[in-house]
């Protein structure tokens, strides 16, 4: 069971605090052994005016309980009334127990805040998870579309590495099938190029970017003119191997730039070797758990299926794991299809220790999820889980008119053009400011604008200005407060926080509070774009504050003459940093402690 860091936060306290109402109600009226209280739980309400919390405790025991909802929830409340932490309780609905705190409540979950620090809603002993991202075809430099995947990829498994997960992050190189040939042939006209010859027009079907130049010029380099008296099956191992060495170091430097980074290169060409035929495993495998067979598909309905040959041929039966049609697995010419490949890539998964994995996919791929899922829960005897993560496309705009195609490139944008142009933390952040299944429009423009209209300057602003509170109040009133954030975190724990009493200074600490259960919402969901809403309404509360301390005096965060409530306002403060930069750091998102 994964545990909180040292101290419980707030939910999970209140969420500890239901459960024992409710077994002391069970152990008393005499429920059932054995019930499963899990399913209850504590969460903010989706209207803030019933209460702070709220919980489903009556709504999923009343079947158990053999009572109505409504009226286990009014026994339920009883208990929960006497608690000291608990202001007041209402029943809604069919059963809905609404919590109001009491404001010393808040005070403590901001001391929590201080005392975890760093930690602030980690968790410890989660599950071991792989989360395989951006695995884009080694064929040419890194595009636009292929960095938002690279980002929510990363930040998800760093979201579930904070919820206490074992995460490996891994990339999946796509090189053996007959794109990378493709590669080669385009590789080899650019050698024969940087030999002298004007090879004209790029032919249709080869790739026509300048990108693979520096290809050319280092295989005549390193063999001179030999490959030029071979025949194309002698030449194209050798040039393929170059093309898609040089192209893997590209694409890294592509994702070294977005501070992205993988544990795990898993080359696709290595199920295939000679000797160590993992898909040939895989296919007799599940030939003797009686998976596959020798059959006919009917002609597809609708829509063409790429896949679909009229001939008898090697099934894999999906259809008995959840897909709409079984699925080929040797093409005429006797080659394996992709899905072969891809279900003995993730049976490997699995025998590595991956029972949960991650995927995340392009748009374009989202005709591949059924049968993917099915093969492993064939391959796994359904032990092994598999959820994909589909990223939509990215618009790219400049002030609201899209963004032409890049030279170098032949026919997109590269993410490094991207990345020089608005910079690492514009681009992360953005690209987890809408959910991954959500179409993106990206305006160049718009995220270099020093305003709210832009989150990431919006959030990282609200880390900078509470840097920029804490020098002034070193100028003003504390020349002792320390700059070392750990020291300043010890100075400030002892501060009278439960003076922090106005209903927009509770706000701010409720907002706090929320951040552990937000983000074990978000790892259960592989979710981190809650992340980045939360941040940007975290510091829109945090600079309204400020600007109503403008015109209201007694809300300042400095007051010269009251060193306590100061020292309370900055506790607060500290609170928002911290937070602020926990956040950031899962999104891989500086937070800079003044803005240039």
């Amino acid at each position: 069971m994964p545990q909180t860091s040292s101290s419980l936060h707030l939910f999970a306290d209140v969420l500890g605090r239901v459960h024992a109402a409710c077994r002391a109600l069970a152990a008393d009226a005499n429920w059932p052994e054995g019930i499963d209280f899990s399913r209850v739980v504590v969460e903010p309400p989706r209207d803030a005016s019933h209460g702070d919390m709220a919980t489903n405790a009556a709504m999923v025991l009343a079947k158990e309980a053999k009572a109505k909802p409504r009226d286990l929830a009014e026994q339920i409340a009883e208990r929960l009334r006497a608690d000291a932490l608990i202001a007041k309780v209402d029943v809604a609905g069919p059963g809905f127990i609404n919590l109001t705190l009491k404001p010393a409540a808040w005070a403590e979950a901001l001391r929590t805040v201080l005392r975890e620090g760093a930690d602030y809603g980690r968790v410890r002993g989660g599950a071991k998870v792989n989360v395989e991202y951006v695995s884009a075809n080694p064929t040419g430099p890194m595009h636009v579309g292929h960095c938002r995947g690279a980002v929510f990829g990363d930040a998800l498994a760093s979201l579930l590495q904070f919820a206490g997960h074992d995460v490996t992050r891994e990339y999946y190189i796509n090189d053996a099938g007959a794109q990378v040939d493709v590669l080669a042939r385009s590789a080899f006209l650019r050698y024969r190029e940087a030999l002298g010859e004007d090879i004209g027009a790029i032919p249709e079907g080869l790739y026509p970017g300048d990108y693979l130049k520096p290809v050319g010029e280092a295989l005549a380099k390193e063999h001179g003119d030999k490959l030029l008296a071979m025949s194309e099956a002698q030449w194209l191992p050798t040039v393929r191997a170059k093309a898609i060495a040089m192209m893997m170091d590209e694409i890294k430097d592509d994702l070294a730039a977005l501070n992205i980074r993988h544990d795990v290169f898993f080359s696709e060409r290595s199920l295939i070797e000679t000797g160590n035929n993992k898909v040939a495993e895989t296919i007799d495998f599940l030939k003797a758990k009686g998976d596959i067979y020798e059959g006919r598909l009917p002609p597809p309905k609708g829509a063409p299926v790429e896949d679909w040959e009229d001939r008898e041929q090697l099934l894999f039966k999906a259809t008995a794991y959840g897909d709409d049609v079984d699925r080929p697995l040797i093409k005429s010419d006797n080659s394996y299809t992709y899905f072969a490949s891809d279900i003995a890539y993730h049976k490997n998964k699995f025998d590595r220790g991956f029972a949960e994995m991650i995927d995340v996919w392009g748009a374009d791929h989202g005709g591949y999820i059924k049968r993917m899922q099915a093969a492993v829960k064939a391959t796994t005897s359904g032990k092994g889980a598999l959820d994909v993560k589909i990223v939509q496309l990215v618009k790219l705009l400049r002030n609201g008119e899209p963004v032409k195609m890049s030279k170098r490139s032949g026919d997109f944008v590269t993410l490094r053009e991207v990345v020089d142009e608005v910079g690492q933390d514009a681009v992360r952040f953005m690209m987890l400011y809408r959910k991954n299944d959500a179409v993106l429009d990206f305006d160049l423009a718009k995220v270099m604008e020093q305003s709210r209209d832009n989150p990431v300057f919006y959030v990282q602003y609200g880390h900078a200005r509470g840097h920029s509170i804490f020098r002034n109040a070193r100028a003003e009133v504390f020349p002792d407060l320390p700059e070392d954030a750990e020291k300043r975190i010890s100075w400030l724990s002892e501060s009278a926080v439960d003076r922090l009493s106005d209903p927009v200074e509770l706000d701010l600490l409720k907002r706090l509070a929320i951040y552990p259960r937000m983000l074990e919402a978000a790892a259960a969901a592989h979710e981190p774009h809650r992340i980045a809403f939360y941040l940007y309404d975290l510091a829109s509360e945090f600079h309204a504050l400020w600007t109503k301390g403008r015109d209201l005096p007694y809300l300042r965060f400095i007051i010269n003459n009251d060193a306590d409530l100061t020292k309370a306002r900055l506790a607060m403060v500290q609170g928002v940093v911290s937070v602020l930069a926990s956040g950031l750091a899962i999104l891989g998102v500086h937070a800079p402690d003044e803005m240039r």
